[in-house]
């Protein structure tokens, strides 16, 4: 049976396949860095944190009355050539600093609500939307499910949600992994990533309509074999992704970038977990594929392809 257990600063989750950490204060949003572990093979993470969240933001460049803390820096080894400017701040995963949540706990899972309002918008935006965040733990497999979902204070013609998908990855030389699997890409070496590049420069996904992968995996297969693999369930929600290494291998996603009007709502659903090999996340795929958002109640949790104000 799943188990959760509160601490002061975080909550303890064990099923009878994994043990799995969610920081409530510190460095919040998803699972923590390090605190997913695979009981089968021994395996943790190598991330900063899994499904971490950002800030919203929207295509194009800042104008001259952008304070500079508020100004979004481009054209560099961190971002590229990929103009954005922000819509809302801060950061969540690191100036947050204590999300409230709720939990439920089901027969044969465990549920963690957290969320938060972003308080600072540069002009011509208005500070306020919210963010939401499920996390839902089953028993009897080795993933959990993230459902993220933004409603908008503001009206915007391309906003974006960014987040860590699955998760960086700490390495030095490429020593803690063997390879990225990118299932729009292929496979990519270890070796590809000992010295830094920009996003912009290798394995850069942009969305492009018609054009779309039919399932949307990104994996890295550790030291022993074991997979941990991040999955977006309906591939159309994900605006741009990012596998480029800055001292570590980055791994940001984008979510929307579709045109938002105030009170309206966008979200995605993300499965992240361990996996033998590449035919079984693309099964595990297939058997959720298109869902973008989820309920969840102590009875049970179901994933559905919209809900009542969703994109």
């Amino acid at each position: 049976m799943a188990t959760i257990v509160q601490e002061e600063k975080a909550l303890r989750i064990e099923t009878d396949c994994y043990r799995a950490v969610v920081q409530t204060e510190g460095y919040v949003s998803g699972v923590g860095a390090g605190r997913f572990f695979d009981k089968r093979t021994g395996s943790t993470d190598l991330s900063f944190g899994l499904c971490i969240i950002d800030f919203l933001l929207e295509p194009g460049s800042d104008d001259h009355t952008v304070s500079s803390e508020h100004h979004y820096s481009w054209g560099d080894m961190v971002h590229g050539d990929l103009p954005k400017r922000y819509v809302e701040l801060p950061q969540i995963c690191t100036q947050a600093k204590k999300l409230p949540y709720n939990i439920v706990e089901g027969a044969d899972f465990v549920g963690v609500k957290q969320w938060f309002h972003w308080n600072v918008a540069p002009s011509p935006y208005q500070a306020g939307s919210f963010w939401e965040q499920w996390l839902v733990f089953p028993d009897g497999v080795r993933w959990f499910l993230v459902y993220d979902r933004v409603t908008s204070v503001n009206t915007v013609d391309r906003l974006i949600l960014r987040m860590d998908m699955p998760g960086h990855i700490k390495h030095q030389q490429g020593d803690a992994f063997q390879q990225i699997y990118l299932d729009y890409h292929g496979f990519i070496p270890a070796r590809e990533f000992t010295t830094d590049f920009p996003p912009d420069a290798r394995y850069l996904y942009q969305r492009q309509m018609g054009k779309m992968p039919p399932r949307f995996i990104r994996a890295y297969q550790l030291a022993n074999g074991t997979w941990l693999a991040g999955m977006t369930l309906d591939p159309s929600t994900v605006y741009e992704a990012w596998c480029h290494q800055r001292g570590y291998v980055c791994m940001i996603q984008e979510i929307g970038g579709f045109p938002i009007q105030a009170g309206e709502s966008f979200g995605t659903v993300n499965l992240i977990g361990f996996f033998e090999d590449i035919e079984e996340m693309e099964t595990i795929f297939d058997q959720y594929r298109g869902a973008k958002a989820m309920r969840v109640d102590s009875n049970g949790w179901i994933l559905t392809t919209s809900d009542n104000n969703s994109r």
